[in-house]
């Protein structure tokens, strides 16, 4: 029951990470997201070579040119949910970032004509209700944001965590359709066995998080942004922490129940929403709160019915 043990531990590290994320995201600073994609660059990184050097996985380095769409599309969708968290309640965007799963499954669907069974149509459905509910209530003017932020990044704000859904699930297809397949021999990753695929690629994301991380420092050194002493970036930095160390837990998450497993591991909006509203004092309206809930279940769903 290890497993179960690590898929709650998943849920807490990657909800707390939200909190963290949302915390260093000031949004009087102005490179608050890129600054965040640094640290998570160095920790992940700093992963990365502990991997290497205690674990024997056969890495070929062509691994990272070879994964760079799918890492590309994680990391991009990453700076995006930053920006986002700037100007946007962590209780709004993180369910909406959740919705990834639903964009997947459409793009099975399309792409390679996948049916589903009838619980999986439902939870679609659900979300898209939820999403529609919360994006209603932010257009009738329910919050103050326009009024704070100015119409233009009001709607920009809004739709950060869309465009994370978005880019992430382009990112999960071309994972699973393509490189973390059954058969390993057709994966377009080299030197690789079903037990070192999974670890090859999480390296090579790393790795890329890393030298992406690189070249936003040389950017903002080059614009003159000064970045201060190491405690003013605390949060950023516990939130990379929490992040990496629950794609480590997560690994090990997936050897359970899928039926069980899935739902717990899509818990994480839910431990992001109760830590916003206990810590960040987080206030919405109750109508907004509603379809958030709404989406919660759809996604909750979702993560059963992909599993029966």
């Amino acid at each position: 029951m290890s497993w179960l043990f690590f898929a709650i531990g998943t849920a807490l590290l990657w909800g707390t990470a939200e909190l963290f994320y949302k915390k260093g995201a000031c949004p009087d600073e102005k490179y608050a997201h890129l600054k965040i994609c640094v640290w998570v660059g160095i920790v992940m990184g700093a992963h990365a070579i502990f991997t290497l050097l205690t674990k024997d996985i056969n890495y070929n380095p062509v691994n990272i040119i070879r994964y760079l769409p799918v890492s590309l599309f994680y990391i991009i969708s990453m700076a995006f949910s930053y920006f986002g968290m700037r100007f946007l309640e962590e209780s709004i965007s993180d369910p909406i970032e959740n919705t990834a799963g639903v964009i997947c499954v459409l793009l099975f669907v399309l792409v390679f004509k996948e049916e589903y069974n009838l619980l999986t149509w439902i939870a679609i459905a659900v979300i898209t209700i939820g999403i529609l509910g919360v994006s209603f209530l932010e257009n009738r003017g329910e919050t103050t944001r326009k009024k704070k932020l100015g119409k233009t990044l009001a709607v920009v704000a809004f739709c950060m965590p869309f465009v994370y859904a978005l880019l992430d699930a382009f990112g999960t297809f071309l994972d699973d359709a393509f490189f973390l397949i059954e058969d390993v021999a057709n994966s377009p990753f080299v030197d690789v066995t079903e037990d070192t695929i999974e670890a090859v690629a999480n390296t090579s994301y790393e790795l890329t998080f890393a030298l992406f991380a690189l070249g936003l420092f040389i950017f903002m050194k080059a614009k003159k942004v000064k970045f201060g002493p190491i405690p003013q970036h605390k949060d950023k930095i516990l939130a990379a922490v929490f992040e990496t160390a629950g794609q480590f837990t997560y690994v090990y998450a997936l050897g359970g129940v899928d039926a069980v497993a899935a739902p717990i591991l899509s818990s994480v909006c839910v431990v992001s929403l109760l830590l916003s509203r206990i810590f960040l004092k987080e206030k919405l309206s109750w109508k907004t709160y509603v379809f958030i809930t709404i989406v919660i279940i759809g996604i909750l769903l979702l993560a059963v019915s992909e599993e029966l």
